[in-house]
Formats: structure tokens, C-alpha cells, sequence
């Protein structure tokens, strides 16, 4: 697999007029990038996104990981990227056609949660149930969120990024940022698949939305505890509490709310 990656900047600066309250004044401001980024399998389209072009492998492999078409980044034979044009070249040594063709097909059924039915096809095959016996303080879900605000850079430079953290009980190990929330969880997973770094002690710490979308990338990361500073929706609830995630909401300076599985918070025991 090709590893060599040319950085890409993820912000830019603008010239603009900034009203201060009693006049208007030139001045700079920094600006989240966007770019569209083409996924090209054995030549042909796979999928575009729209991403923040920073650690673009990372993204890829997760985005095919989340997807269904890899397990393992051994299954990728190549990954060449073009970013200047917005193009990543991948080869895989297996391509399965129906995984191909089932992205986004919606598969019904009640297997494994009522939840479920909600899944696409290849969500179906490739979430799994999460049986970690890890557990947090309280004390330690505020001290994990606030080491993602204060390393979250680009964030507090644009306003316009989300932020993901790969972490321990006690630090953060791996950020990854960009606009799209799930973008930024998929450049974790790619990390954590490259670098084939362990997860069964580890946790999400998540700037964005707990989605059902970002419930189902956790799950498929195998990680049983995400945190976020923002809501969940009740389908991401459900889907959490059917994969035995724990998720723990509206993390804000001295207030949270644990949703489901509230026994791996020791104080909720």
C-alpha cells in the first residue's frame, strides 16, 4: 500500500470587512477549506465527499472501512491520491460486487434490536454489538472534552470544523478535524486501522451531533464509549442502547447527561 501522503492545508485566510460594533474595518479572517474528493475503485467512481483535505488516507481507508469494502487495511492492494485534482486511486485485492453494490441499499428486517431495521445493507453486515468493560469517572468525561476544545486549532480559528478524539480513560492519543462530523470520525478509524492500533481500551470524544450515522461508525470502530459536547437524536439512542455503546451528551463545562448503558459511568452504578 502506498503511504506516502503530501499535506494539505486545511484552512485559508480571506479578506473581508468586519463590523465591531461602531465601525467597519479590513481585516483577515481564517476559513475552513472544502474540497471535493473523488473515490475511484479499480477505475471506476465508488463515492465523491466533501472533506477538509487534511490526512486524506486516513479518511479514504475509514470511508471504505465504514462502508463494508474493507475489514483490514491489508485488503487495500494501493491507495494513490491526486489532491490537487480531487481524486483518490484505490486497487483492493478482493473487490466484492454486492458490497459494491449494496452502499446504499436499505435493508429491512428485526435481527438483533427493532432499531435495526433502520440499517443499510452493509451496515447490517458490518456493525457490531460493543462488550467493553471500560468505564469513566464523571471527572473524566469533562477532562476528555475539554482536552478536545483546547487542541481543536482549527476549530477555534475557523469556527467551522468538527472535531474527533481517539482516547485513553486519561489523554487524548489521535484528533482528526474536518466539516463533515462524520468525515472527522472516519479519519479516526482509518488512523486506527493503519497504524492497527488497539480500541478495547479506548474511547470517542466527539465535537458534533450524536447521529445514528456516528453511532454506527462507532460501533463499527468497536469503541463502547462516546462522548460529545452536543445532542443525540433518538434513533442514535436506540441503535446505542442495541450495540452497547454508552453514550454520554451535552458534556459542558460542570453538566452532562448519560443516555444509554449508564454502567460503565462508575458514578451512575
Amino acid at each position: 500500500m502506498d503511504d506516502v501522503e503530501l499535506p494539505s492545508p486545511a484552512t485559508t485566510t480571506w479578506s473581508i470587512h468586519r463590523y465591531n460594533g461602531s465601525e467597519v474595518l479590513p481585516a483577515e479572517d481564517t476559513i475552513a477549506v472544502e474540497a471535493p474528493l473523488t473515490i475511484l475503485l479499480d477505475g471506476e467512481e465508488f463515492a465523491t465527499l466533501v472533506y477538509t483535505p487534511s490526512d486524506t488516507m486516513d479518511l479514504v481507508t475509514g470511508f471504505l472501512a465504514s462502508e463494508g469494502m474493507i475489514r483490514f487495511v491489508d485488503q487495500i492492494e494501493s491507495l494513490t491520491l491526486e489532491e490537487d485534482r480531487g481524486f483518490a486511486h484505490v486497487k483492493l485485492r478482493h473487490l466484492h460486487q454486492l458490497s459494491r453494490q449494496m452502499v446504499s441499499k436499505r435493508f429491512i428486517g428485526s435481527c438483533c434490536g427493532k432499531s435495526r431495521q433502520f440499517y443499510f445493507h452493509n451496515d447490517m453486515r458490518t456493525a457490531k454489538t460493543v462488550t467493553t468493560k471500560l468505564s469513566l469517572t464523571i471527572p473524566q468525561c469533562f477532562h476528555l472534552m475539554s482536552e478536545l476544545q483546547e487542541q481543536s486549532a482549527e476549530f477555534r480559528a475557523t469556527g467551522g470544523l468538527h472535531n474527533a478524539a481517539l482516547c485513553t480513560v486519561s489523554e487524548l492519543r489521535v484528533t482528526r478535524a474536518d466539516i463533515g462530523r462524520h468525515n472527522a470520525l472516519d479519519k479516526i478509524y482509518g488512523h486506527i486501522l493503519r497504524e492497527r492500533i488497539s480500541v478495547r481500551d479506548k474511547v470517542l470524544a466527539f465535537s458534533g451531533r450524536v447521529s445514528s450515522e456516528v453511532v454506527l461508525k462507532t460501533s463499527k470502530i468497536g469503541v463502547g464509549l462516546l462522548l460529545s459536547k452536543s445532542a443525540p437524536t433518538d434513533l442514535a439512542l436506540r441503535l446505542a442502547h442495541d450495540l452497547g455503546i454508552t453514550v454520554v451528551g451535552f458534556i459542558r463545562k460542570d453538566h452532562l447527561t448519560v443516555y444509554t448503558h449508564p454502567e460503565r459511568i462508575v458514578e451512575c452504578r
